[in-house]
Parts: C-alpha cells; structure tokens; sequence
C-alpha cells in the first residue's frame, strides 16, 4: 500500500504535466496558423461601405471605392463581381497599379426596386486573393403621375 499511494501521485502529476504540455504546443501551432493567414496588405481599401442613403426610384447612382496598393510589387485586379445584376462595377482591367499608387472601382446601382438594400461585391486581385465591399441604402418610390393640378391657381388670374 505505502508503494501503490506514491505510485499513482506521481502517475496523476505526470498526466497533468503532459496535458500542459501538449496545450502549450497547441497555442504554438495556433500562433503559427494565425501568421499564415494574416490579412494580406497590397490592396488597402479607403473604404468598404458606403451608404447611399434615400434615393429616389429610378434613378440610378454612382459611387467610387478609392483603393492604394500598400504591397511591394505591382496590383493587378482580376475580377470585380457583384453579387447581383442591379449592381454595376467599372475598372481598368488592364491596369497594373504600382506600390503606393491609387485607383478606384466605380460602383453603380440601379435602384429600380423599392425599400432598402444592401449588395456586395467581390474584387479578386492578384490572381487568388479577394476583398469585399458592400454598398447600402433605400430607395422611396416616386409617385406615378405628375403633380396634381392646382385650381387656386385660375382663381389669381381673374
């Protein structure tokens, strides 16, 4: 008995060891797995929303997500896809833009449907690497005849 009583001590503070041990190289590993997938840098937007705010039906807007590239080699944007056909985005596909240099993805939104929305769209540069932008707002529908006629108006001319 005087051996088995030390014997399963040692055994349970061995156990407890190991497992701080192994929970020790665990945040290792997510230490490194956190590096590998740090947000890559060349693409450094100004922006990622914008907020349109109330528009009238009908009437189409614009707006220009102005980006750098914060990298140290060329950018070149792949694809700029939105996520439906009311949203329109315009690029220079053949540009490369130099570290530290500016350029912007023209945004534009139809507003053909009623109520607010919010779309998103998805640039792809440098071959694999993606960003999302998002723009939003609501769109009040316009009324459908013109402004009605004013009678009080035939009783100043008299």
């Amino acid at each position: 008995m005087k051996v088995l009583i030390p014997f399963c001590l040692s055994l349970l503070f061995s156990i407890n060891l190991f497992a701080q041990h192994e929970g020790h190289n665990h945040d290792v590993v997510k230490s490194e797995a956190e590096q590998v997938t740090k947000p890559d840098t060349a693409l450094v937007l100004l922006e990622t929303t914008f907020d349109f705010g109330k528009i009238p039906q009908g009437k189409p807007v614009n707006h220009n997500f102005t980006f750098k590239n914060g990298g140290k080699t060329d950018l070149k944007l792949v694809n700029v896809q939105a996520s439906c056909g009311c949203t329109t985005p315009e690029w220079e596909k053949d540009k490369s833009i130099a570290p530290n240099e500016t350029s912007a993805i023209k945004v534009g939104y139809n507003a053909a449907a009623e109520g607010p929305f919010s779309k998103t769209i998805t640039i792809t540069y440098n071959t694999d690497q993606t960003r999302i932008i998002t723009i939003k707002g609501e769109v009040w529908k316009t009324p459908t005849s013109s402004a009605p006629v004013n009678n009080s108006s035939s009783i100043l001319k008299d």
